[in-house]
Parts: C-alpha cells; sequence; structure tokens
C-alpha cells in the first residue's frame, strides 16, 4: 500500500500546482486591478448583475 500513497501524494501535489497555476495565469482579480475602492467594485457588480 506503500506505493498507492505515494501516487496519491504525487497526484494530489499535481492538482494542487495545477489549480494555483489556473488561477494566477488563467484568472486574474478582475475587480482588484480596474477599481480602486470597494464601493466602486460593489457598484460594478450590481450593474453587471442587474442588467
Amino acid at each position: 500500500m506503500t506505493v498507492g500513497k505515494k501516487l496519491w501524494t504525487i497526484i494530489i501535489i499535481k492538482l494542487v500546482l495545477l489549480f494555483l497555476v489556473l488561477k494566477i495565469f488563467f484568472f486574474p482579480n478582475f475587480l482588484k486591478t480596474h477599481f480602486k475602492t470597494d464601493t466602486e467594485r460593489s457598484n460594478y457588480v450590481i450593474e453587471q448583475l442587474t442588467k
């Protein structure tokens, strides 16, 4: 069963790295980069939801 545990740890490490890379490069923080205050961000989100 030691081989199975090693394989599962490798799979989990690969998944964590994959999600980190996807988040950093493909899902940037749009609201933080385009708006300065929380009020502007919330107004934008409300406007987009109510269109």
